[in-house]
């Protein structure tokens, strides 16, 4: 009792984790998001733009630099303390500081803000757009796993009937029952029936393998997915394409995108013609500077001695007695210097725009190209985007249709191979006609599931459209 006990214990455990294993539509989702090329790139396109927007901001802030330069001069030099010639080596320090600031530009700066301000916005919104493409493509390829899975059930639920009927038939063929011929039908249906297996099973394994490479993720053979509910099948869509386009035109982001591209470029324009009006700028500068052979006379006293002078008194030659001030030269340091040689510039500085070879003016036009660009392209992405809405809705309506009436068709044959079965199994009918409805009923059955996940995907395109929840 205690071995069966952890037994099913076990085999509870491993149903549970095989159910907590299955990738839902939300985590396929998810993991494509952070996953895929196409996003990451223009997630980092998004970043780029922000960086751009942040350094249009910071150019209106005041330049500050600071310099500073230490060397020595060999052999005749000016000394940079008293800026006369001396020959002899000197070490020198210059040290400055200065700043730049814009005052007036015409609203180059300003307008360039609001140009790169939108122009993030937009990235943003095409950052979205590609999100949502990845999800409609994730959409299909997991519909794509769900229809293969269970096309190939079916596909194994009729060769179970199938091989219900040769075990049947083969019993009775070998007491002589029947015709042989009938065993031998349906024993050649059966293989049929797994070679059908076969193929949906690589049919199916294709569809994780494509949707594995959407998501960016390894292939794993032993990858289920998740069901999607049957409540979440709206077979009645209420919505017209007038109402989905006026709600895209509101909310898809390829739609914002555009615009926000068109209102950038407009303001670009008044960026480039802010450079035909004239600059108004301040600018400050301090400096200071170090010699090594700076130096400074400090007085003593003054002395009484003869000079190299002399005067004749009676033909006799007497020196010149004169006073001499005497001094002691020291070198000056090297904060003194700093301090004593400082000095200051303040200007105000108006840049007045003559003649620059047109080149503004050329720039202004490029600039208005390529707004009437952006307008074309927002334009042109509103009008598609109102041929794909009236496109989806005319193939949504066309699955809508297929699907009820291949429901109603599965009913009929349903009651159809019932009553054929209850025939064949009598020896009323034979084998051919038995195949034939049984066959019917099948591949009715298999149109029916793609008929379901097709309608799925073109509802969940016009979610896409009117901005709806995919998931």
């Amino acid at each position: 009792m205690k071995s069966f006990f952890l037994i099913v214990l076990f085999a509870c455990f491993a149903i549970f984790a095989s159910a907590q294993n299955k990738l839902t539509l939300k985590d396929a989702i998810e993991i494509g998001i952070s996953k895929n090329l196409d996003v990451l790139q223009s997630g980092l396109q998004m970043q780029e733009a922000g960086i751009t927007l942040k350094q249009s901001k910071e150019n209106k802030l005041p330049d500050l630099n600071a310099v500073a330069n230490q060397g020595i001069n060999f052999g005749r030099s000016i000394d940079p303390y008293t800026n006369s010639y001396i020959d002899q080596s000197v070490g020198y320090v210059n040290y400055g500081a200065s700043t730049n600031f814009v005052l007036f530009s015409g609203g180059t700066l300003r307008n360039e803000v609001k140009s790169k301000k939108l122009g993030y916005e937009a990235s943003q919104m095409e950052l979205q757009q590609a999100k949502d493409n990845l999800t409609i493509k994730i959409i299909l390829a997991y519909l794509q796993v769900l229809n293969a899975d269970e096309v190939l059930a079916q596909s194994r639920d009729f060769a179970k009937v199938t091989q219900e009927q040769v075990d049947r038939l083969d019993v009775l063929n070998k007491s002589g029952s029947i015709l042989p011929s009938n065993f031998y039908d349906l024993k050649g249906q059966l293989a049929n029936d797994q070679i059908t297996i076969v193929e949906n099973k690589a049919a199916l394994e294709s569809a994780k393998v494509a949707l594995s490479q959407l998501l960016n993720i390894p292939y794993d053979k032993s990858l289920e997915v998740e069901k999607i509910p049957e409540t979440n099948f709206n077979i009645n869509y209420t919505d017209t394409p007038d109402q989905i386009f006026a709600a895209a035109l509101k909310q898809f982001a390829e739609v914002t995108a555009t615009e926000l591209r068109t209102k950038s470029a407009e303001k670009n324009i008044r960026s480039v013609k802010g450079q035909l009006f004239p600059t108004l700028g301040f600018n400050g500068n301090i400096n200071t500077n170090y010699s090594s052979v700076a130096t400074r006379d400090f007085f003593i006293n003054t002395t009484e001695g003869p000079t190299s002078n002399y005067v004749t008194v009676d033909g006799a030659n007497y020196p010149v007695i004169a006073q001499h001030d005497n001094y002691n030269t020291q070198k000056i340091i090297f904060g003194n210097q700093l301090n004593n040689n400082l000095y200051y510039t303040l200007n105000l500085g108006l840049n007045i725009p003559l003649f620059n070879a047109h080149r503004v003016r050329n720039q202004v036009k490029l600039a208005t190209l390529n707004y009437q660009n952006n307008e074309l392209i927002e334009q042109h992405t509103k009008t598609q985007l109102q041929q794909n809405i009236e496109q989806a809705y005319v193939n949504l309506n066309a699955a809508m249709d297929k699907y009820k009436l291949l429901r109603e068709q599965v009913d009929a044959f349903a009651e159809s191979f019932h009553s054929a079965e209850i025939r064949f199994n009598s020896g009323v009918i034979t084998s051919v006609d038995y195949l034939v409805v049984s066959n019917s009923y099948n591949r009715a059955q298999s149109n029916l599931t793609t008929a379901k996940y097709d309608f799925v995907l073109r509802e969940k395109i016009l979610d896409y459209y009117a901005g709806k929840p995919l998931w």
